[in-house]
């Protein structure tokens, strides 16, 4: 078998050293034979690439529908604070009404004077709660929950009118705020400043009229 086998190699040996055809018959069927073995190998190259790619395309695919349900909640959140603020506004506006008519009542039961109430601008700085009659006048605010950062705000919204806008001014002044809610540290602010702190059902602070020379 060994012989047969070494025969049979030395044999093609000979072949291909004197045969040119049969040398390029076996050079060719070599270079299909690797050519081949070379395709096998891309067509599994090729294979684990569009696997891989398949994989690619469901991970962009499910971001991309994460991305969609992200932008669905961004979307209900922008909803959720437009509806926020329409209803702060509508709630902020009706608790101004509110204000505007329970002090204008309360002027008239306490002092029997008639004080029409409104809004007035100072460059683009709001208050809530403005009335005049001959010399006197009602300067104030009106929020649902007062701080005692309010406070501080009403005095100085009162001594900007005094640069500003003298002529809002009167010889005698109430000082008011109309509150739903005020915490303990804004009532005793409110004392301490002579500012009449109300609400519709009580008062927190007495009603009282100052001189504006006293300011």
């Amino acid at each position: 078998m060994v012989r047969a086998s070494s025969r049979l190699r030395k044999e093609m040996l000979d072949l291909l050293e004197r045969d040119l055809e049969f040398r390029y018959a076996v050079a060719g069927y070599l270079g299909i034979s690797e050519m081949l073995k070379r395709l096998d190998s891309l067509e599994e190259n090729m294979t684990k690439l569009w696997e891989n790619q398949n994989k690619l395309w469901e991970e962009v695919k499910s971001l991309r529908e994460g991305q969609n349900k992200l932008w669905e909640e961004v979307k209900g959140i922008h909803a959720s604070i437009n509806r926020m603020s329409s209803t702060l506004e509508r709630l902020t506006l009706s608790v101004e009404d509110e204000a505007r008519s329970v002090i204008k009542h309360r002027i008239k039961q306490d002092l029997n004077i008639d004080m029409e109430l409104d809004r007035v601008f100072v460059d683009s700085m709001e208050i809530n709660i403005y009335g005049a009659n001959k010399d006197l006048c009602v300067i104030g605010e009106a929020t649902v929950r007062l701080g005692k950062n309010l406070i501080k705000e009403l005095i100085d919204k009162i001594e900007l009118l005094r640069k500003r806008r003298p002529d809002l001014l009167r010889d005698r002044v109430i000082k008011v705020i109309y509150t739903d809610y005020a915490v303990p540290e804004a009532v005793e602010a409110a004392k301490d400043n002579g500012i009449w702190l109300l609400r519709w059902d009580r008062d927190l602070t007495p009603l009282k009229v100052e001189s504006m020379g006293k300011q």
